[in-house]
């Protein structure tokens, strides 16, 4: 076999790093162009009402000012759009932070001064803004579809009967805050309406009318987004986003930024207009995780196999877009039960709308189901792991469908003899000074879904094959392990391959998410590497191209899908300040076949890192009488640092999923999340005996528990 015959799955440095790390690889922002202006937003300063005027004129007489932009001077839309960015079209706010204004200037400080000067007068109802949440609200109503793809009501089954006369049941309440998603690089834009074309530019396709540098998961969203706005083809809107600094679902679809910077730019036609929206503006219009208030319930035997799973989902929404996580969609599909029930509930309020964010659903739902679990396993006297595979099912128990592959109870297994994992029988038995010691577990799951089929072109020129799509490297490391794919399919050392990817007028590409970019883009590469060699055979003429899409298996639709994993953890807990410590974390996975290990564990461990940064430290607090985030920015919203991020390793099965494409890879951005915070949590149970069914796992939360319960249990000194 050949060296470019075993490319996958070879340990790669990332082509793009060398740029990275010396400051070389241009982000949106940094994108060099003549004289251009900037962008600073005017947000609203409450969160619903009338705007009754707004008096722009000391803005305006800023030396520098090139423009104001209200709803009174923006452009009209040809089109309508999506509720987010329907801005600056009538005098109303919907939520606090929402953008009311803009002001574009020379420079970044003139733009930000004139923008302190806009006033702005609103009428609020009598009532005051409706942000603050209450489950008991008679305005909470049932969902009948979650995303509009998932069962809001579903039941299998007599749940009530097996709860009712179980051998075991456990019943908990678990909380989830507001996340806020908080990449390196902030949402960023550069906007340039082409001056030079005249009027019937408009009527030829391939004349580009709108050029935008863009942050985002996919440049195919912007692109269409903003040309059903302004009335233009696809073709006449040009997209460039070839480095992305991070995202993690937030740049997945545009937010209202981009549509206003694209209207300044359409009022300053030949003037490039940027904008970089701060730490406090993301917080305010870019979305978020939505808070979740969750009741599982299990029942099980006196086997420890589950007669029953029920999962209730509690979640505030918008007005303007009601977004709800799939939160109990692991509660369908992870364990063997013959009656199941999950059930969603929603109050819709005044405050801006939540979006995708890292594992949805998945992140809040599996933490609330594997606490749940671990509960179970305490009450049965059991192990966790040996619980966990007593129900373990054979085929996917929402749809009945066969699993494409399976292999939790090697990730199981094989992780907890790797990560040495021995809880105790009595919580609280070991300790180190003032720290008490435990470890716990937790499973992980993402499902696999399919967004449609790309397009990938390869191209013959000067010595290299060159693979071209509108794919995005978010941070995952696309531009290395898409000319890892090319160079096996086409049997070619992977120095002769070169990705081009992140701009519109490359062929047509999925955005970045859900855990698809890998095998979706990698088996158009396939594809496309095959029909080259076909077409033009191994000694190509210069300009040789070939042009193939996404083909998944026959039958695909007859299978489940799913990435896998199980997650374990070591921590140390004060009994003297509360404080939790991660000592250790251990995530064992089956993502298929894993592309390049150094880019996957890479991904795996952000994952892990950002799991433990929600379990430990996340929390948005959203004011209940105005709607604003108090901490929105990075000093009042802590994450994770260096310091708290230990020791995080990673494994993985390793083997190909034949129903994922041509690559046999499964999505491994996701699943990486999951189980993180029930694995910490169910370490604090072992450690301590508290059982901690909210996250954040704070000092405070861990302190109020032990003075609601008692002392700290007595332990030996290890």
């Amino acid at each position: 076999m050949s060296d470019a015959a075993t490319e996958q799955g070879r340990d790669r440095a990332r082509v793009d790093a060398p740029l990275k790390v010396s400051g070389l690889a241009p982000y949106a922002y940094e994108h060099e162009l003549e004289d251009p202006l900037f962008l600073v937003p005017v947000l609203s300063t409450v969160a619903t009402g009338a705007i009754t005027g707004i008096d722009a004129e000391a803005a305006r007489a800023v030396p520098g000012v090139a423009l104001v932009l209200t709803h009174e001077n923006a452009p009209r839309l040809a089109l309508p759009t999506i509720p987010t960015l329907a801005v600056l079209r009538k005098p109303r706010v919907r939520y606090r932070g929402e953008i009311v204004a803009a002001v574009v200037a020379d420079s970044l400080e003139t733009a930000r001064y004139a923008a302190s000067l806009v006033r702005v007068d609103y009428a609020a109802p009598p009532s005051g803004p409706d942000v603050r949440l209450d489950p008991e609200d008679p305005g909470v109503r049932p969902l009948r579809r979650v995303m509009g793809v998932y069962p809001g009501q579903h039941t299998v089954g007599d749940v009530d009967g097996e709860l009712a006369g179980a051998a075991y049941r456990v019943e908990g309440h678990y909380a989830t805050p507001v996340n806020h998603h908080n990449p390196i690089e902030p949402h960023s834009m550069v906007a340039l309406w082409h001056a030079d074309l005249g009027p019937l530019a408009t009527v030829q396709p391939r004349s580009t009318r709108l050029t935008v540098w863009d942050s985002n998961q996919g440049v195919v969203a912007p692109q269409g987004v903003l040309a059903g706005a302004f009335g233009l083809l696809p073709t006449q809107v040009e997209v460039i986003s070839p480095y992305v600094g991070g995202s993690f679902g937030t740049k997945g679809m545009p937010h209202p930024h981009v549509m206003v910077t694209a209207m300044a730019a359409r009022k300053l036609p030949g003037r490039a207009v940027k904008v970089a929206l701060t730490r406090p503006q993301m917080f305010a219009g870019t979305g978020y995780r939505p808070e979740t208030r969750q009741r599982v319930a299990l029942a099980a035997d006196e086997q420890g196999r589950l007669r029953a799973v029920d999962h209730e989902v509690f979640a505030p929404v918008s007005r303007v877009i009601p977004w709800v996580d799939p939160t109990a969609g692991p509660s369908l599909s992870m364990y063997a039960s013959p009656t199941r029930r999950v059930s969603y509930r929603a109050q819709h309020l005044d405050i801006g709308p939540g979006t995708f964010m890292r594992a949805p659903g998945e992140y809040t739902g599996m933490f609330a189901l594997e606490t749940a679990m671990d509960e179970l396993a305490r009450e049965m006297g059991m192990d966790p792991v040996e619980l966990r595979l007593r129900n373990e099912p054979e085929a996917d128990p929402e749809s009945g469908r066969p699993w494409s592959s399976r292999h939790v109870a090697t990730c199981l297994t094989e992780g907890a003899r790797i990560f040495g994992l021995e809880q105790q029988q009595q919580p609280g038995g070991r300790r180190e000074g003032e720290w008490l010691l435990g470890m716990g577990v937790a499973s992980a799951s993402f499902p696999q879904m399919g967004m449609g089929p790309s397009l990938a072109r390869i191209t013959f020129t000067g010595g290299r094959y060159v693979v071209s799509m509108q794919a995005s490297d978010i941070g995952t490391g696309a531009w290395t392990v898409l000319a890892q794919i090319a160079a096996q399919a086409l049997d070619v050392p992977q120095d002769q391959v070169e990705a081009r990817i992140g701009t519109t007028d490359a062929p047509y590409a999925i955005i970045a998410g859900g855990s698809t970019g890998t095998f979706g883009w990698g088996s158009a590469v396939v594809e496309a590497a095959q029909a080259f060699r076909a077409e033009h055979g191994s000694d190509p003429a210069e300009g040789a191209t070939t042009r193939a899409r996404t083909r998944m298996p026959q039958g695909v639709r007859g299978v489940r899908r799913m990435a896998f994993g199980a997650h374990f953890a070591e921590v140390a807990v004060s009994e003297v300040s509360g404080e939790v410590r991660v000592r250790r974390l251990y995530g064992h996975f089956d993502g298929g076949r894993i592309m390049n290990p150094r880019t996957a564990r890479s991904q795996l461990v952000g994952g892990m890192t950002m799991g433990l940064s929600g379990a430990l430290f996340e929390e948005s607090y959203r004011d209940p009488r105005f709607g604003h985030v108090v901490n929105a920015d990075l000093a009042g919203y802590h994450v994770a640092a260096h310091a708290d991020v230990v020791d995080i390793e990673v494994g993985w099965v390793g083997e190909p999923d034949p129903w994922m494409g041509a690559t046999g890879a499964k999505g491994i951005g996701e699943v990486g999340i999951v189980g993180v915070p029930a694995a910490i949590g169910n370490a604090i149970f072992d450690a301590t005996g508290l059982r901690l069914r909210e996250l954040p796992f704070t000092p405070v939360k861990v302190l109020e528990a032990w003075e609601s319960s008692g002392p700290a249990p007595a332990a030996t000194v290890r």
